[in-house]
């Protein structure tokens, strides 16, 4: 690979963005294609757009039989969790079985335990200052289930501010309209607010912590996987 190209790449890597390493066989002529940056022009753009989706490596074909291979590099998908409850209790293993990296960030150190969650992913603290450390990006989704505005506001304003690619917050609709309010008195876009997964979770009945924990992971992996294809 070119010096230039590697440069390129690793710098895409340290930026949790994703990139493709196009190589052609025939030629070994290489380019690096950006995500948003795929031209319409391009032969392989649907194919690099599904690559982008799936994250999978793989050879490819041209209409005129011309072969890439195509190495990608996608950031590991983080759910951050904003709320240390029952929910984040079931959600958190769950998630952490379908490949994300999980955070758990409550400043209440009563539900903020190491006797209810596992050190290594919890941060007992206010989100201004935990994220300020850990900062959010596009393959971060972000789960608001604290119902406390003085929890999760802060959070949800930040999650679309980085352009995370989902973001959900627990509450009935009576509760999201007045999130809604107070989001955008903080000067939250409107295209920015209809962003937000609320009430939480798919539509598939749930009740008990456990089966919210479902839902919610449900959304998450079609926001990933199939992003503008509602709910």
């Amino acid at each position: 690979m070119q010096l230039d190209l590697l440069a390129a790449l690793n710098e895409e890597r340290s930026a949790r963005r994703a990139a493709i390493l196009v190589t052609e066989l025939a030629s070994g002529a290489q380019r690096l294609v950006k995500k948003g940056a795929v031209a319409a022009e391009d032969p392989l753009a649907a194919e690099l757009e599904k690559r982008f989706l799936s994250g999978a490596s793989g050879l490819v074909s041209t209409e005129d039989g011309t072969q890439s291979f195509l190495t990608v590099s996608v950031p590991s998908p983080r759910l951050v969790i904003i709320g240390a409850v029952h929910i984040s209790q079931a959600l958190l293993p769950m998630a952490q079985i379908a490949g994300f990296d999980v955070t758990v960030i409550d400043p209440r150190t009563a539900f903020a335990s190491p006797e209810r969650f596992p050190a290594e992913v919890l941060m007992a603290e206010w989100p201004q200052d935990a994220l300020r450390e850990r900062p959010l990006d596009a393959y971060t989704a972000l789960a608001a289930v604290t119902h406390d505005p003085k929890i999760d506001d802060f959070a949800l304003e930040s999650a679309l501010r980085a352009g995370c690619f989902y973001v959900g917050a627990l509450g009935s609709r009576k509760t999201h309209g007045s999130r809604l309010q107070r989001l955008a008195a903080a000067g939250v876009a409107e295209a920015d607010l209809a962003r937000i997964r609320a009430p939480i979770g798919l539509d598939i009945g749930a009740a008990s912590p456990a089966e919210i924990a479902v839902a919610v992971l449900g959304e998450v992996i079609a926001a990933l996987r199939k992003p503008g294809g509602g709910r």
